[in-house]
């Protein structure tokens, strides 16, 4: 039996938070991408595992769906301006400032995009584009 969309992302998130390598959860965010195009959460963790394994240019295209879909959510923001400076593209700061808005904006987005950012370290310690978005989001 084929799992649901939901289900299937549940369950990738549930794996991500129990510790589980990105490369092992690529294929599910993959699927559920494929399965629901329009889904920006799904896209937004896509960019996320490929900025992860160093793959910067996947990150960048799932990364520019995500935003395309949902414009407000910062997260979607972040990895897109990471994924930009993997890959030295320019406009990063046109994608900061919106994610700087939003994050103050709204203080539950501010900790979520926070906690996010310091599983980035946990999961890649030492990640120097991740360094500077956190200076710029949160120290500016």
């Amino acid at each position: 039996m084929t799992q649901t969309v939901e289900t299937l992302f549940d369950e990738g998130i549930e794996r991500y938070k129990a510790g589980e390598a990105p490369e092992t959860l690529i294929p599910i965010f993959k699927e559920v991408c494929d399965r629901s195009r329009k889904s920006s959460s799904a896209w937004t963790c896509l960019a996320w595992l490929y900025l992860l394994v160093e793959k910067p240019n996947q990150a960048y295209e799932a990364a520019q769906k995500a935003v395309k879909l949902n414009p407000q959510d910062p997260q979607a923001r972040v990895n897109l301006v990471l994924a930009m400076l993997e890959t030295a593209k320019k406009g990063v700061r046109q994608h900061v400032e919106i994610a700087q808005q939003l994050v103050m904006a709204v203080p539950e987005l501010r900790d979520e995009v926070a906690q996010n950012i310091e599983d980035g370290f946990t999961r890649k310690p030492d990640w120097p584009s991740l360094e500077r978005v956190k200076a710029w989001l949160f120290e500016s």
